[in-house]
């Protein structure tokens, strides 16, 4: 089958996948209410089409915190990519800059932060670095630190895991990671515990910790709230996720695309806003920016892609988005980003 969209991508990813790696990709928390709400969200969103606009170019290409990239849509911080491909991170970093867009790096990578630079930077690709605090401070400080001198332009902490979330398709599954992979950021010994995330939980004192130990840009992910945007931006961060964690932390909470709005609102044009969870369409992505955002954040789709074709359906999949996304500028009459609107959408 050749695929059209990111669906298609799906049902090929999962016939390739061993069944317990899948269900570490695509599960989320409890129930997984928040993680199926990430998706039909979307679906009470109305588009309002304006018509007689000149159409003939759309012009998809933004900068992220100064960064130039070919369109705001960024790979989001997903841990273990060689899960669904051997080449692991350093593929999707080649596929990501192949488009000219952002790799987001996780702290939980396969690879290690040099080798997905170089790999990225064989294509020119740009990346920022998401962090986990984890238990020992001077780990997390010396990733800060690496990433730095590989020519990561901004950290992005992660700061809605406090604990995990109980996510129940891993204990069926007794998902471990592979004897033949490891944590390629941690030190040896933390390896065979660390295919779930168990960083130090995160106050505030954390943001202004690690604000005092680099002077690259901060982004915060995992914000749902106005009163956490405000807070965010009285502590100087340069940017927000708006994020659930793909459904896989606090079940029931509010899906991402409704809990845009408001930080936007609260940050103001004091700091850039991203937004992550459930983007599966181009029509997802014009909503989110009509909403407010910056960018957004792929997380999911881009595993498939690696899984089913390594760096060129990493590409694919970030085409094909592109693709949809002109289109639907079109079709709406808003051929810049600067024409996209809270005018375009209609909720409810």
């Amino acid at each position: 089958m050749n695929p059209i969209n990111l669906f298609d991508y799906e049902a090929l990813a999962q016939a390739r996948m061993e069944p317990a790696a899948w269900d570490y990709y695509q599960g989320g928390s409890d129930d997984e209410v928040t993680l199926r709400a990430n998706r039909t969200a979307f679906e009470r969103i109305r588009l309002r089409p304006r018509m007689l606009v000149d159409v003939t170019r759309c012009n998809l290409s933004t900068s992220v915190l100064g960064t130039p990239v070919s369109m705001p849509v960024l790979v989001a911080p997903m841990g273990y990519h060689s899960l669904a491909h051997p080449e692991g991170e350093c593929a999707t970093a080649q596929g990501t800059g192949k488009i000219g867009t952002l790799l987001i790096s996780s702290t939980f990578s396969n690879r290690t932060i040099e080798e997905i630079a170089k790999a990225a930077s064989e294509v020119n690709g740009p990346r920022w670095f998401q962090l986990y605090v984890y238990h020992d401070l001077e780990v997390s400080a010396n990733l800060v630190r690496r990433a730095e001198a590989a020519d990561y332009r901004a950290i992005v902490l992660t700061v809605d895991a406090p604990l995990l979330g109980k996510r129940e398709r891993d204990i069926r599954s007794q998902f471990t990671l592979p004897p033949h992979l490891k944590a390629g950021n941690l030190p040896p010994e933390d390896t065979p515990k660390a295919y779930i995330p168990l960083p130090l939980p995160v106050t505030w004192e954390t943001v202004n910790w690690l604000r005092s130990l680099t002077s690259l840009p901060i982004l915060l992910k995992g914000i749902l709230t106005a009163e956490d945007a405000e807070l965010a931006v009285q502590h100087g961060v340069a940017g927000i996720v708006v994020s659930n964690h793909g459904g896989r932390q606090l079940d029931s909470a509010v899906a991402s695309i409704e809990a845009l709005p408001e930080v936007v609102d609260a940050a103001a044009g004091r700091c850039e806003v991203y937004f992550d969870g459930g983007i599966r369409r181009g029509t997802d992505v014009l909503k989110a920016l009509a909403l407010g955002a910056r960018a957004v954040l792929v997380g999911r789709p881009i595993l498939w892609g690696l899984a089913v074709n390594g760096a060129e359906g990493v590409y694919h999949v970030l085409q094909l988005l592109r693709d949809e996304l002109e289109l639907s500028m079109a079709l709406a009459g808003r051929p810049t980003l600067e024409s996209i609107d809270r005018s375009l959408v209609k909720i409810g």
